[in-house]
C-alpha cells in the first residue's frame, strides 16, 4: 500500500518563543493540553532553565557518520542529499503498514515545541530546541499489535548522496530501537525542526528519533523504516561492539565507557574557561523516565 500528498509535514516556531522561560512554558502547556497521551507534568519538565545553543552551533558540529567521522563532516556533505519527496515504510506487528509519503505519515498529528539537553557518547552535550511529533501519538495512529514489544529503525541508505556510506565505517543501514514502552513514553520525539526552520540535512532531515534521556548515537537520523517487532531489534553500535555500546544506552555517569568516564561533560558553546559539569543520571529527566527501569541492573543493562 502507498500514500501520497502534498501536505507540508513541518510547521515553524519563532526563534523568540526559545529564549523566554514564561513563553516556553505557555507555549508547552497548551500543546500538553492538545495531546490525549501527555500526562499533567509534561509541559513543565519538557523544557529548561538552560539558553539553548545557537542554530550555527547545533547544526555544525554533529555525529553522523553517513557524512562522514569528524564532527564537521555533516555540514560539510550532508547538502548533497535529497529529502524531497520522502517515504517511509512502516511494517511488523501493526494494523496499518505501509509505504507512506512523510506528510501523510505526519497528518493529523500535534507538532511539539521542545527544549532537551542532548548529549552524544563522546560527554559532550547541547541544548537543543527541537520541533516534531511526540513518537507515541504517531505509534498509536499506526495501530501496534499486542505481539510488539519493540519498535525499530532504519536510516536511509544512498551512497550516492551520503559519502560515509562509501566507506566501511558501519554497517548500513543504521539501524536502532526502542523498548515499546520507552517509544510511548511522552518525552519522545520523532523531530522534524529546530528553531524557526526545517530540520537541517546534517541534524537528520527530514525525520530523526529524539530520546533525551539516551546518547546521542540512539536518536537515529533520516528515517526511512519503522517496524514493530517481538524481540529486542539488533542496533548498529551494539552490533559493532557490545561491550561498548549497550541497547539502552541510558545517560548514567556511574557506568563508565570502556575507554573513557561518563561523569562529566562539556557543553558546547560554553567557552574553553567554562570547565566541564557533571553528567546528570537520566539526562536530568531521572523523575520522568526511572520507573521504565525499575528492578533493571544498570551497570548490565547499559
Amino acid at each position: 500500500m502507498s500514500f501520497k500528498s502534498d501536505l507540508r509535514w513541518s510547521d515553524v516556531t519563532p526563534k523568540s518563543l526559545y529564549l523566554n522561560r514564561r513563553q516556553i512554558m505557555t507555549g508547552a502547556a497548551a500543546l500538553s493540553a492538545a495531546s490525549l497521551t501527555a500526562p499533567a507534568w509534561a509541559a513543565s519538565e519538557f523544557s529548561t532553565d538552560e539558553a539553548p545553543n545557537t542554530f550555527e552551533e547545533i547544526s555544525g558540529y554533529n555525529n553522523y557518520y553517513e557524512f562522514g567521522t569528524s564532527k564537521e563532516d555533516p555540514a560539510a556533505n550532508a547538502g548533497s542529499l535529497t529529502t524531497k519527496p520522502w517515504s517511509v515504510v512502516v511494517d511488523g506487528l501493526v494494523d496499518k503498514p505501509g509505504t507512506y509519503d512523510l506528510g501523510d505519515l505526519l497528518s493529523g498529528l500535534t507538532v511539539e515545541e521542545r527544549i532537551y539537553r542532548f548529549r552524544c557518547v563522546e560527554a559532550w552535550s547541547m541544548i537543543i530546541p527541537w520541533q516534531g511529533i511526540q513518537l507515541s501519538n504517531l505509534l498509536t495512529k499506526l495501530g501496534p499489535q499486542p505481539g510488539a514489544k519493540f519498535v525499530a529503525f532504519e536510516t536511509l541508505v544512498r551512497p550516492e548522496e551520503m559519502i560515509g556510506q562509501q566507506m566501511g565505517i558501519l554497517e548500513w543501514p543504521y539501524r536502532e530501537g526502542l523498548r515499546m514502552d520507552e517509544a510511548m513514553h511522552p518525552l519522545t520525539l520523532m523531530a522534524t525542526g529546530l528553531y524557526d526552520r526545517d530540520l537541517p540535512n546534517q541534524n537528520g532531515a527530514p525525520i530523526r528519533l529524539v530520546t533525551p534521556w539516551k546518547y546521542g548515537f540512539k536518536s537515529i537520523k533520516s528515517i526511512v523504516r519503522i517496524s514493530f517487532v517481538a524481540d529486542m531489534p539488533p542496533t548498529t553500535w551494539n552490533m559493532m561492539a557490545a561491550n561498548e555500546y549497550g541497547f539502552y544506552a541510558n545517560v548514567n555517569p556511574e557506568v563508565d565507557h570502556p575507554r573513557w568516564s561518563q561523569a562529566s561533560e562539556r557543553r558546547i558553546g560554553a567557552g574553553l574557561l567554562a570547565g566541564r559539569q557533571d553528567t546528570l543520571m537520566f539526562n536530568g529527566y531521572a523523575d520522568q523516565v526511572a520507573s521504565l527501569y525499575s528492578g533493571m541492573d544498570l551497570a548490565a543493562n547499559y
